[in-house]
C-alpha cells in the first residue's frame, strides 16, 4: 500500500508532468487566466488521462505486445485519447454548458495535449502493472490539475498587479511558471535518506 501512495505522490509532485517533464505547457499557458477554467480543465484532463492510461495499458498488453505491433503504439494511443476526449466533451456539454463555453477550444485540444500521450507512453516504457499504471496516471493528473489551479491563482493576482510593460502578459507568466517549477524541485529530495 505504501508503494502505491509513494507512486502517486511521486507522479503528482516529484515528477510533475508540467513542471518536471515540461509536458502540457500549452493548456497551462492558455487556460489558466481564470481559476474556474483551470479547475474545469484539470477535471477533464484527469478523466481523460486516467481512462486513456487504462485503455492504453489494456490494448498494449492484450493486443500490441503479443502480436509485436509496437510500431502502432503511438497512433493507437492517439485514437484512444481522441475517443475519450470526444466522450468527455459530450458529457461536459450536457452536464455543464457554462464550463463547456468557458473551456472553449481547449477541451477538444486535450486530444493533442502532449501530457496525456506522454503519460500513456511512459506507462508502457515503465512496464507497470495495471494498478500501478492507473495510480500513476491519477497521480500525474492530480499533479497536472494542482499546477493549473496554483498557476491560475497566481495569474489572477498578476492581472491586478502593476507589472512593468515589458514583462506584462506571457513573459511574466513564463517567469512565474519557472519559479513554480523551482519550488516543485524541492520535492525531489523527499524520500532520500
Amino acid at each position: 500500500m505504501k508503494e502505491y501512495i509513494l507512486l502517486m505522490f511521486s507522479a503528482a509532485l516529484v515528477n510533475n508532468v508540467i513542471l518536471g517533464r515540461f509536458l502540457g505547457l500549452c493548456p497551462t499557458m492558455g487556460v489558466t487566466t481564470r481559476l474556474d477554467a483551470a479547475v474545469g480543465m484539470g477535471m477533464a484532463t484527469t478523466f481523460v488521462m486516467t481512462v486513456s492510461a487504462l485503455a492504453g495499458w489494456t490494448v498494449n498488453t492484450l493486443l500490441l505486445a503479443p502480436f509485436e505491433l509496437g510500431y502502432l503504439r503511438t497512433i493507437t494511443f492517439i485514437l484512444i485519447i481522441a475517443s475519450t476526449v470526444q466522450f468527455t466533451e459530450l458529457v461536459v456539454k450536457k452536464v455543464s454548458p457554462a464550463l463547456f463555453q468557458l473551456l472553449g477550444i481547449y477541451l477538444p485540444l486535450i486530444t493533442t495535449n502532449c501530457a496525456v500521450l506522454g503519460i500513456a507512453l511512459l506507462l508502457v516504457d515503465a512496464r507497470m502493472s495495471i494498478l500501478s499504471s492507473v495510480l500513476f496516471a491519477i497521480g500525474s493528473a492530480m499533479g497536472f490539475s494542482l499546477v493549473l489551479v496554483i498557476f491560475a491563482g497566481l495569474r489572477e493576482r498578476l492581472a491586478v498587479m502593476d507589472v512593468p510593460r515589458l514583462f506584462a502578459g506571457p513573459p511574466i507568466a513564463f517567469i512565474v511558471v519557472s519559479l513554480l517549477a523551482l519550488a516543485f524541485m524541492g520535492f525531489s529530495g523527499m524520500g532520500a535518506s
